[in-house]
C-alpha cells in the first residue's frame, strides 16, 4: 500500500519544493551527451531531422527522436511541420533553449580548459 505524507509547510516552501523537484528532473533530462550536442547544433541554426542526424556523429535515429521529444516537451526545442509531401519538419531552439545553450557552452569550455588536469588526475587516481 502506498501512503502519502501530508505537506505541512507554507505555500512558499511548497513552491520551493516543487521548483527544486522540477530542476532536478530537468537536469536529469538534459544532462546527457546527445541533448548537449542537439542544443549545440540547433543553437547555430534551424535544422531538419536528417541534417541534425548527419551533424551528430554516432547518434541513432531512435536516440535523436527520443531526445528531440524530451527537449520539445520541456519547451527547449520547437518542432515545426510544413504541410508538404513528404512532410518537412524543422527543429529550432526556443528562447529558454538558447539560454541553456549558454550554460552548455560554458560547461564545454570548462571541460576543454581543464582537460589536461582531469586526464592527469585520472591517471594518478587509477595508478
Amino acid at each position: 500500500m502506498v501512503t502519502t505524507k501530508q505537506f505541512t509547510g507554507s505555500p512558499e516552501d511548497a513552491d520551493l519544493t516543487r521548483a527544486d523537484s522540477l530542476a532536478r528532473e530537468i537536469f536529469s533530462d538534459v544532462a546527457n551527451k546527445w541533448a548537449f550536442l542537439i542544443i549545440e547544433f540547433l543553437g547555430e541554426r534551424t535544422l531538419r531531422f536528417s541534417e541534425l542526424r548527419n551533424e551528430i556523429e554516432g547518434i541513432s535515429h531512435k536516440m535523436l527522436t527520443q531526445n528531440l521529444r524530451m527537449l520539445e516537451r520541456n519547451g527547449l526545442v520547437e518542432r515545426k511541420v510544413y504541410p508538404t509531401v513528404p512532410p518537412r519538419v524543422e527543429y529550432t531552439l526556443t528562447e529558454p533553449g538558447q539560454a541553456l545553450r549558454g550554460t552548455v557552452d560554458g560547461m564545454c569550455g570548462w571541460a576543454q580548459h581543464y582537460l589536461g588536469h582531469i586526464e592527469a588526475s585520472r591517471r594518478r587516481f587509477d595508478a
